[in-house]
């Protein structure tokens, strides 16, 4: 008799009542099988969120005062500083040159600008010119583009890896400035930056 139920035992377990085998078993991994990246994903995301928040003090805890060390300030050493021989005035003043930036001394004169490469590209022609006594050399400029009623649209830069020599102009046509808005209109570039050579 025990053998009888064994076999109605594991006959139940494994055929359906109509003959055919059950199923449920197998569609209930696949789902297991779906459902687990998502829940290690998940249990990852929350880990790392966690991880973070408990690395920062909350607001709502109260900060401990760290005790304040004041250190005295070092004197300062009794060696007078160097500096170069400038020749006394009559007042008995020494006269310091001032020193102008490269950049005072460029200016763009005349400038225009089109559009390229399917009406995205900025393509600005303009005149350099240099009034220093030297040489400069990678001129950096800045485009501000605008919209016909003046509203600012975007900003561009560009440097020029180009001498421009003392005393000297130079034009410079149909240069890439960088890519713009397709509403601007007007654009105004100007000198920001440059080597003194």
């Amino acid at each position: 008799m025990s053998t009888e139920l064994s076999r109605i035992g594991v006959a139940g377990l494994s055929e359906h009542p109509s003959g055919r085998p059950e199923k449920s078993g197998v569609k209930y991994l696949r789902s297991g099988f779906v459902w687990l990246p998502a829940a290690l994903i998940a249990g990852l995301g929350a880990w790392t969120l966690l991880s973070f928040d408990a690395s920062k003090p909350a607001e709502s805890e109260p900060m401990r005062p760290a005790a304040a060390v004041v250190a005295e300030p070092a004197p300062a050493p009794a060696v007078a500083p160097v500096f170069a021989y400038n020749p006394p005035t009559a007042e008995g003043e020494a006269i310091v040159p001032a020193e102008t930036a490269p950049v005072d001394g460029l200016k763009i004169s005349s400038q225009y600008w089109r559009r390229g490469g399917l009406g995205s590209k900025a393509l600005v022609t303009f005149t350099l010119r240099n009034s220093n006594g030297y040489a400069v050399k990678d001129v950096a400029i800045s485009c501000a583009f605008s919209r016909s009623d003046g509203s600012h649209l975007t900003d561009r830069s560009r440097v020029i890896h180009d001498t421009l020599n003392m005393r000297s102009r130079k034009t410079f046509a149909r240069m890439h400035v960088g890519f713009v808005n397709v509403n601007a209109s007007k654009a105004k570039c100007s000198p920001v930056a440059a080597r003194h050579i």
